[in-house]
């Protein structure tokens, strides 16, 4: 049953958070959806878009979490889950499974994403090489 007495009603509108540096990855923008501090950090939503064209992609990772799903709303990005490629296109939802090893090496300049993850303070995990990584499409 969903504790009542921990969350709080949430209601975010476009012109309430904008999108910022600062987050996970210096070539991606963040924009808080207010889900953790409703939450008490049990969740986080936020959505991501590309900022800079993919060069060096986020490396070898693993999460420490318990959830985790990507629902691509703009554009498309390749990802690697453990060694195979995978193509995630404006419409496609995501879940990674706990402590699977990805990378996103390939983004779109139009890439936006809805992530969320439980809980909210989930830690990321550098991880060693699973396969060789394709090389990322230059932007125009």
């Amino acid at each position: 049953m969903l504790d009542r007495t921990t969350t709080k009603f949430s209601h975010v509108k476009p012109a309430d958070t904008a999108f910022k540096t600062g987050g996970l990855r210096d070539f991606f923008l963040y924009r808080d959806l207010g889900v953790a501090e409703a939450t008490n950090g049990k969740v986080i939503a936020h959505l991501v878009k590309a900022n800079l064209a993919p060069e060096v992609g986020t490396g070898w990772h693993r999460h420490e979490a318990d959830f985790q799903i990507v629902i691509m709303t703009k554009g498309w990005a390749r990802f690697m889950y453990e060694d195979k490629v995978t193509l995630v296109e404006a419409g496609d939802v995501v879940h990674q499974r706990p402590g699977i090893r990805h990378f996103l090496f390939d983004y779109s300049p139009d890439m936006e994403y809805l992530e969320i993850v439980s809980p909210a303070d989930f830690k990321t995990v550098e991880v060693e090489p699973v396969c060789e990584i394709p090389a990322p499409t230059p932007w125009k």
